[in-house]
């Protein structure tokens, strides 16, 4: 008998496909998003999910599904989960890591050009009809080229983005809780400097650590005042790693010369401040959406909750340490 599970928003035709030929599947093709009541409604008779960043799974959440195990995350974050909880009801959790470096990376550049050179800016300026020709001081933004690049946390993206600013001429400045291994400082053309040292000698700052409560407002006020005057900000890792509210501070002071969002804190919600600066680039959480990216994320989370429900050993299991109580031949239920 196949296992019942839940598919928490719209995925791909070929990947709700390959999900039916092992499980049977709800599916919530019609993308309606659902507030904690409804998710638990809908997953509590079910033995696995395919859950979302917006898709809150908690002790609470746990305590209504007693048949739940394994919940599958279509991303690499997973600060929409408790891990803890999850470990501790025997669930199994999984990601999606490796496919997505390559687009966060290129889309981190997509930031860093358009803050830079004010690209959104004079996009809404020429499309509201208020361009009525060429002048020498039009725009001026600030060169990307040789510029200094400053990369807080050094991983699989981080790594992507280093090596695309040696096209750009650019000395790279790195901090990650450990120094990378020589190799591939080189091949990033990377050095390690400390934190503090990153922040202030950075003129353009991106941050690439996932959320937990040791990166919590890791870029704050104090950080913030340490930056160079015109320095710019690029996040496209999670939102909460910046304080939301400082930034805007900065950035109305004149302080820094610009930042390049793609995730807040509090998400959807967005800081009112920041949405009426012209030096802010603003987009809703995109960086890894591309098609194939995102396709690869679905796929992958799926093999991930087949291979839960049927062997017990999913390829990027988060807690490794609850297989210990199940049986080769599949995961049994919530250990309590």
């Amino acid at each position: 008998m196949k296992p019942d599970i839940l598919v928490t928003r719209e995925i791909f035709d070929d990947v709700l496909e390959y999900l039916a030929g092992h499980c049977a599947v709800a599916a919530n093709q019609g993308d309606t998003p659902m507030d904690a009541r409804t998710l638990a409604r809908n997953l509590a008779d079910k033995a696995g999910v395919l859950t979302t960043l917006g898709d809150r799974v908690d002790a609470d959440l746990l305590a209504g599904c007693p048949r739940l195990k394994a919940v599958c995350n279509i991303a690499v974050g997973f600060n929409n989960i408790d891990l803890a909880a999850c470990t501790r009801a025997g669930v199994m959790v999984t990601n999606t890591p490796g496919v997505l470096d390559e687009s966060t990376a290129d889309f981190t550049w997509a930031l860093i050009l358009a803050t830079a050179r004010r690209v959104v800016e004079s996009d809404a300026h020429l499309r509201a009809g208020e361009w009525h020709g060429w002048y020498l001081k039009q725009f001026m933004g600030a060169d990307v080229h040789h510029a200094t690049l400053g990369i807080l946390g050094l991983g699989r993206i981080g790594r992507q983005v280093a090596r695309r600013a040696q096209g750009f001429d650019m000395p790279v400045l790195y901090h990650s809780t450990r120094q990378a291994d020589p190799q591939v400082e080189r091949a990033c053309n990377a050095t390690f400097v400390g934190k503090d040292e990153l922040v202030a000698r950075s003129d353009i700052l991106t941050l690439h650590v996932p959320y937990a409560s040791s990166t919590h407002h890791i870029i704050g006020r104090q950080e913030l005042a340490m930056m160079k005057p015109g320095a710019i900000l690029i996040n496209a890792a999670r939102g909460g790693v910046v304080d939301d509210a400082a930034l805007a501070e900065a950035l109305a002071d004149g302080r820094l010369g610009g930042a390049g969002l793609d995730v807040f804190e509090n998400e959807p919600a967005l800081h009112p401040a920041l949405a009426g600066m012209r030096n802010v680039v603003l987009t809703p959480h995109i960086a890894s959406s591309s098609t194939a990216t995102r396709h690869a994320m679905a796929m992958l989370a799926a093999r991930n909750l087949v291979a839960a429900l049927t062997t017990g050993q999913p390829p990027h299991l988060l807690n490794p340490e609850v297989r210990a109580g199940f049986p080769a031949e599949g995961p049994g239920p919530h250990a309590r």
